[in-house]
């Protein structure tokens, strides 16, 4: 990736070998804060792809507290990494030797699955039944230099983030861009990420650099373009972080359209947005904590899936039916997994992103001086039981 600073602040844990089942230890309860919604002035911007490496290290080593130790990777050379865990195979493969996915979504009308490079741009469909995915949308299309989060909407639109400028929509059928929202000419330090839509089809997106919510409402959608709107601005409510580090990752919704929720991969928090009042507080969470989390999916009834990808571990918690607590119900830790970024359920399983960043991409601490090795074949994991 290209001209950008702020970077992808996760952790990272050796040994993360074994799958483990269970509840953590009660010790994570965090206090709710209420606050309300605002804004806060544009800052401003970029950075080569090499110092992103260099500077997604060191936030690594920060949110540990110390230096960053080396997570434990898939065999060398194996084309479909295996763990201990038999509930976690490969769903699809990924063509292209430098692929580094991000970003994923499930169209529940036709079936197929988009994932977007985080390294280019490019977006891939795999179609029902197929063992590896097409190119859908070429590397830079529209000037778009990576593809970070994805969702399909209610009328099969596809929404993609590029983490340098913003979000486009394209038409799942023609693959023409039906609309695009960027960032204010000027705001430096931002990295658009993820993004949820609420069932009156206003999108969300997070800011890991700035520490906003920005909004794309149906009337601005169907106007075309447009600056993307701060909705939100979390910083009062989020805990300090070490300069340069992230904020805001994962973003998703509760299936009614009352609240969002959004974590803070830094602190391990997560938080909830009021869409009526625009309170925001700190959720409850009993059982574990969110650090280095990246995707989230909260199912209608309930359950939050969430990826945390330096610790290749995957978790599901139990969330309160206001949005304010949320309990630790399982957790898989398994080196297949591959540095997990996203997630998207589908019916019986779901589909979990392997973006082996520690190897040549943006979470290689020796990018450009041969690293931690060579990727393997780009896929995607298919999890069952979670």
């Amino acid at each position: 990736m290209t001209h950008q600073k702020a970077t992808r602040t996760t952790t990272k844990k050796a040994g993360a070998a074994r799958t483990t089942t269970a509840t953590a230890p009660a010790t994570a309860t965090a206090t709710a804060t209420a606050t309300t919604s605002g804004k806060r002035p544009a800052l401003a911007a970029a950075s080569p792809a090499g110092a992103l490496a260099l500077t997604l290290t060191a936030a690594l080593a920060l949110a540990l507290g110390g230096a960053a130790p080396a997570p434990a990777l898939a065999p060398a050379g194996s084309q479909a990494p295996s763990g201990g865990d038999a509930r976690i195979s490969t769903a699809f493969a990924l063509p292209g030797a430098k692929v580094y996915p991000e970003g994923i979504a499930a169209d529940p009308r036709t079936h197929a699955v988009y994932v977007g490079s985080y390294a280019d741009g490019t977006v891939y469909r795999a179609r029902p039944g197929r063992s590896e995915a097409e190119v859908f949308l070429p590397p830079g299309t529209d000037g778009r230099r990576t593809a970070n989060g994805l969702r399909v909407d209610a009328r099969g639109r596809l929404w993609v983030t590029d983490s340098t400028t913003g979000v486009a929509v394209y038409d799942t059928v023609t693959g023409s861009r039906l609309a695009h929202f960027e960032v204010a000419p000027g705001t430096s330090a931002r990295f658009v990420n993820d993004l949820a839509l609420t069932p009156d089809g206003t999108a969300y997106l997070t800011d890991s650099s700035r520490g906003v919510i920005y909004r794309v409402t149906p009337r601005q959608l169907a106007a075309g373009s447009g600056v993307l709107t701060e909705a939100y601005d979390l910083t009062p409510a989020l805990r300090p972080r070490p300069a340069g580090s992230f904020s805001l990752n994962g973003i998703t919704s509760d299936r009614a359209g009352r609240y969002l929720l959004t974590v803070d991969m830094t602190a391990g928090d997560l938080y909830r947005v009021d869409l009526r009042t625009g309170a925001v507080r700190r959720v409850a969470l009993t059982g574990g904590d969110l650090k280095a989390a990246d995707g989230l999916d909260l199912a209608p009834d309930g359950t939050l899936r969430v990826a945390h990808n330096a610790t290749n571990t995957l978790t599901r918690w139990r969330v309160g039916a206001d949005g304010t607590r949320a309990r630790l119900a399982r957790t898989i830790t398994d080196p297949s997994l591959q540095i997990p970024t996203t997630l998207a359920r589908v019916p019986g399983r779901t589909l979990v992103v392997r973006s082996q960043f520690d190897k040549g991409g943006p979470m290689d601490p020796g990018a450009g001086t041969g690293g931690a090795g060579t990727p393997t074949t780009f896929t995607v994991a298919s999890v069952r039981g979670l």
